[in-house]
């Protein structure tokens, strides 16, 4: 299957070459206004092809998008150029709105015309207001964001650290925005079954304490790489992947992706249904009433946000 990757910096060259390691698309066309960009990683890439599972790889136009099963859209500004690193601001990736809506308005039409069929993901932040853009120029609900996907993988690392065991053993979750008003689910955070609070608690750990401590180091966490490599890309690669992964596979696998929820009439992360149309379902986590209050908070900040880009959303 034939995957488009718009937008070729550091995430998107970082998905392609994970989508290269996972053998999950056989054609892979990168596309960036910077041609030679492109043509660079295309080339890049195709040394290490011996390597890896058999694909195609290589720089192209807008045009040579068509008849792909799925388009990836990095394009834009991120937190570090676009000035979104400020630990106090409140509005986080939010910052990078303007700037990357005016890009996604001049690219959408252009790729709904050539890949009128293609599922969307949207990888730029802020990804969720983004969708719900991506969503009103395609004129079809086969869009998704990659969401809260990284965050819960985040939270599960950090559990996983806290507690002395594999993250990959860690159950966890987080929803609404990807960005400061996220919302974790420690109520239902378990470790094969056995709930984390309780482990914690047992332990004798203090539990606002390590709470405090770790939902700053998810929050920030693309700032905290910022600061050290310039920008975060590896771990969002690898989400992008997977992601592209359920989609071409027609996995119908669950992950805590971006998409519309009519109740909120705007999209955010819950837990989704991915399969080859995007979001198949969606289905509410089991919150406390201070999650579920936390996560209206969320819905409020994002619809603010996206009503600055959009007239209005919905899932047609």
């Amino acid at each position: 299957m034939k995957v488009g990757v718009i937008g070729v910096g550091g995430v998107g060259s970082a998905a392609t070459l994970a989508l290269l390691a996972r053998g999950c698309a056989r054609e892979i066309v990168l596309v960036d206004r910077n041609r030679s960009r492109a043509e660079g990683v295309a080339l890049d890439t195709d040394y290490g092809l011996p390597l890896l599972p058999p694909a195609d790889v290589r720089a192209g136009e807008v045009a040579d998008l068509a008849d792909a099963a799925l388009l990836i859209i990095t394009a834009g500004v991120n937190e570090a150029a676009g000035g979104a690193t400020d630990r106090s601001d409140t509005a986080g990736r939010l910052r990078l709105l303007d700037h990357n809506a005016a890009v996604y308005r001049e690219l959408g039409p252009e790729l709904v015309a050539v890949a009128p069929d293609a599922t969307i993901m949207v990888v730029t932040d802020p990804p969720d207001p983004l969708a719900d853009l991506t969503r009103a120029l395609a004129g079809h609900g086969r869009v998704f964001s990659t969401g809260t996907v990284l965050d819960s993988l985040r939270f599960r690392v950090h559990l996983g650290r806290r507690l002395q065991v594999r993250p990959a053993d860690v159950q966890a979750m987080v929803v609404g925005e990807h960005g400061t008003s996220e919302v974790l689910l420690w109520s239902s955070a378990a470790v094969a079954g056995v709930p984390v609070l309780d482990i914690l608690t047992h332990r004798g750990d203090d539990i606002d304490q390590v709470r405090e401590r770790i939902e700053s180091e998810i929050r920030y966490a693309n700032i905290t790489i910022i600061e050290g490599i310039g920008a975060s890309q590896y771990g969002i690669g690898a989400v992008v992947a997977r992601l592209a992964e359920a989609v071409l596979r027609d996995e119908q696998a669950l992950f805590t992706v971006g998409a519309y929820h009519p109740d909120y009439q705007v999209t955010l992360s819950l837990l989704s249904t991915i399969g080859e149309s995007g979001v198949l379902n969606t289905h509410r986590p089991a919150m406390t009433e201070s999650e579920q209050a936390a996560l209206e908070r969320s819905v409020q900040t994002l619809r603010q946000a996206t009503a600055t880009i959009t007239p209005a959303t919905g899932n047609s």
